[in-house]
């Protein structure tokens, strides 16, 4: 069964597809500001203009075609729209619900864009974010392995295993991070600021090829940790990761704004 939103696509590509047909059907001229008008219910102009817009923010170039297609694709609507509520379907509770949920969802994403426009991100702090993302990447990355057990006397185990002349990559199949249990416990390259705080300073203060001889505790357990190599980090330049930087400085922005309405809000 197909979704609202995947039927209304295919709505459209049925309209998209019928065009030339339906060119052959001249529309009557319609009152200005009325796109057109089915079973007596008007459709405004400004509904199929709001059509548009989105078409033209998803690449669609606007043409007489376009305008075409989408007029019978609102006409079509208009008509399952009529059908619907002649069978009650707009009384059911579950449908209700939806349909608010729907224009919600409009005004939020109206208010949003709004917001963000009156908030602008300035290239002054899109660059500060930058330094400090990389302040905090530190200016190395690490090949490391990693062992994680749930109790300390198993990672002191590990160890002595380890002492005795075992095998990393054998000893990590103990593990449980099933991330890279199987791969011999291998992390691959990460920068320091890519780990819990502990874990990370246990990393930086091991020699190459050298492996914690100290269980690390973190929030996930005892970690025992190999050093493989280092290199220098070379982080992405500023104008290759902006647009990144960019949404992430909006999705806090609205995080902010919406943390701030909560607090003010009166909930019972």
């Amino acid at each position: 069964m197909q979704t609202p939103s995947k039927l209304a696509t295919a709505l459209l590509l049925g309209a998209l597809i019928a065009t030339p047909a339906l060119a052959q059907d001249k529309p009557k001229a319609a009152k200005p500001g009325v796109l057109a008008t089915v079973n007596g219910t008007v459709i405004p102009q400004k509904t199929a203009d709001a059509f548009l817009a989105e078409q033209r923010a998803q690449g669609q170039q606007e043409t007489a075609e376009l305008r075409a297609a989408v007029r019978e694709e609102l006409i079509r609507r208009e008509l399952l729209t009529q059908e619907a509520k002649r069978l009650g379907l707009d009384k059911k509770p579950d449908i209700a619900a939806q349909a608010e949920l729907s224009r919600q969802a409009i005004y939020i994403r109206a208010y949003i864009q709004d917001y963000i426009k009156k908030n602008p991100i300035s290239d002054d702090q899109l660059k500060a974010d930058y330094d400090k993302i990389k302040a905090q990447l530190g200016g190395k990355e690490y090949k490391s392995r990693h062992i994680l057990v749930e109790k300390e006397d198993d990672a002191k185990a590990i160890v002595a295993n380890l002492k005795k002349g075992a095998k990393f990559e054998e000893l990590a199949k103990q593990s449980k991070d099933p991330g890279s249990k199987e791969n011999g416990g291998d992390l691959g390259w990460s920068s320091g600021g890519s780990y819990v705080k502990p874990f990370a300073d246990a990393l930086a203060a091991l020699e190459k090829g050298k492996y914690t001889e100290t269980p690390v505790q973190t929030e996930f357990g005892y970690h025992v940790i190999l050093l493989e190599d280092t290199r220098p980090l070379t982080p992405p330049a500023f104008d290759q990761i902006k647009p990144q930087l960019a949404q992430r400085a909006q999705q806090q922005l609205i995080e902010k704004m919406v943390s701030d309405l909560r607090a003010k809000a009166k909930v019972e």
